[in-house]
């Protein structure tokens, strides 16, 4: 009886002590950040860049450009937009800044161009002069399409200057990623005043467009170039099959011929995950969580994360962290889920910090720091 009862001593204080660590483990780990709002009221804002002068430009998809100024929005709005179809997820969408912003001051704003009938994703470059944008040109037409899904429209730059633009399939026409005739469904690649470059994977390649950088496709929202200038892309599955790419030149990345979704009835789009000459993505989600925006954190607030991919989620309402190794996802973990907000787009900041916009009529620009 005495040593039952010293047993079950042990035994309770052993629990006490496992229970005690867990707490503490689980602390520690909510601890690591912590979320402010940095500004209010943004209507479905879409991107994020970061000026020399501390300003922030945010796109709105109702077709706005917006300033941040000292933690504040300010009322007035940027004017000299191209006309925009706005319509359902179609609208004002990506802005990056050139390489050499700080002298030229030019920048690249995609958006969704034409009618309900015949509407395309178009890259303007202009020059950003106190709050208007001047010297305004189109420098990228994608394919015609009669829907307003599926634009991606992300943009990137290459270490050689040169500009990479998503394009979606445009929901209704998936069959066309897989033919090098259209730009539905690719991630293109031109200069910055809209010419070809000549090294292009289908330059001179009969019945092919030769701005197609890759292809197979079928809703990009994202597209990042790593420190190491790895091109890392994800995308959009139908139900199910979300994927993290490696971008690599004149590559097939597989849909519809291969996917691990499936269509929104439940009737197979394909049989097939895997086929030769199509690339497997790194990872993928099933359940999707529908990513938009992605990060790679190269900055020093965050140590303990450089390197690591950010992705946001819409439906998945959160961010996902992955850690990768070899090219690997060794590693994820959902943040921010506990706010339950479709969150749009996720930057590092120059200052180092991690900004992320929420999707919604009245979105928010919100700030992960250090929980010190």
């Amino acid at each position: 009886m005495i040593n039952n009862h010293h047993i079950f001593k042990k035994l309770s204080i052993s629990l006490c002590l496992l229970l005690a660590s867990t707490i503490i483990y689980a602390e520690t780990q909510t601890q690591a950040y912590k979320v402010s709002t940095v500004v209010e009221n943004l209507k479905f804002p879409w991107s994020i860049a970061f000026l020399p002068n501390n300003d922030m430009l945010v796109t709105e998809r109702g077709g706005s450009l917006r300033v941040i100024r000292d933690g504040k929005l300010l009322e007035q709005k940027i004017s000299g937009l191209p006309d925009i179809y706005v319509e359902g997820p179609a609208g004002l969408f990506d802005i990056v800044l050139d390489p050499n912003f700080a002298t030229n001051k030019k920048l690249y704003i995609s958006y969704s161009g034409g009618t309900a009938s015949n509407n395309f994703v178009q890259v303007i470059s202009a020059t950003l002069q106190n709050m208007s944008l001047q010297q305004s040109k189109v420098i990228f037409t994608g394919s015609s399409r009669n829907t307003p899904h599926h634009h991606g429209a992300r943009m990137a730059f290459l270490p050689d200057g040169t500009l990479l633009i998503t394009a979606g399939d445009g929901f209704n026409f998936r069959e066309e990623a897989q033919a090098l005739n259209s730009m539905l469904g690719k991630v293109l690649r031109i200069n910055t005043d809209g010419t070809i470059p000549k090294d292009n994977p289908f330059v001179g390649q009969k019945n092919a467009k030769p701005e197609i950088y890759s292809y197979g496709h079928r809703n990009p929202q994202a597209i990042l170039v790593s420190k190491t200038k790895k091109v890392w892309l994800h995308e959009h599955g139908p139900k199910g099959g979300d994927e993290l790419n490696l971008i690599k030149s004149g590559l097939n990345y597989g849909w519809p011929a291969i996917t691990y979704g499936v269509d929104y009835s439940g009737a197979l789009i394909s049989p097939f995950t895997e086929a030769k000459g199509m690339e497997q993505p790194i990872t993928y989600w099933v359940p999707s969580m529908a990513p938009a925006g992605m990060t790679e954190y190269q900055g020093n607030i965050f140590p303990q994360w450089q390197g690591d991919l950010f992705v946001a989620a819409l439906a998945g309402k959160s961010v996902r962290r992955l850690k990768l190794e070899d090219n690997k996802v060794v590693e994820q973990e959902t943040m921010l889920a506990e706010r339950k907000q479709r969150i749009r787009d996720i930057r590092t900041g120059p200052d180092g910090y991690i900004y992320i916009l929420t999707d919604s009529p009245q979105g928010e620009l919100l700030k992960l720091s250090p929980n010190l």
